[in-house]
């Protein structure tokens, strides 16, 4: 097996263990010739690479990059992170203190809209969404 390919396997198998089945089923169902490139390089370099190093847990991963995709205004990847933290580990407290750190250090408009994004996300993990 090449490394290329042994990456692609450890990253699918990363990806459906923090997103879950379905929705790598669903992203997997939706790949067409044009962005199956995309998908193979997130697969390999996020999944494969980064979030497969052991070097933090998935929960810490997770809270980092509900950071960063907060500050950067990635509203449905924040959505779908959220909805993800029932593999990571990470709690609605950890979420809540990822915000909190936001409007400190990338903005009260960031912070704020994060929290109407996190309440619709937590309602739709409820109604099993």
């Amino acid at each position: 097996m090449s490394d290329e390919t042994a990456r692609h396997a450890l990253g699918m198998q990363t990806r459906r263990k923090v997103l879950g089945d379905a929705h790598v089923d669903r992203a997997e169902a939706a790949k067409t010739p044009f962005d199956e490139p995309f998908q193979e390089l997130i697969t390999e370099a996020a999944w494969g690479h980064v979030w497969s190093r052991g070097t933090w847990t998935h929960r810490e991963r997770s809270i980092v990059t509900l950071a960063l995709l907060c500050a950067q205004g990635h509203w449905e990847e924040v959505a779908m992170h959220i909805k993800a933290t029932v593999n990571t580990g990470a709690s609605k407290e950890d979420i809540r203190e990822v915000i909190l750190h936001v409007a400190i250090y990338a903005g009260v408009p960031a912070a704020n809209h994060a929290i109407k994004v996190a309440k619709a996300a937590f309602a739709d993990m409820e109604e099993g969404s």
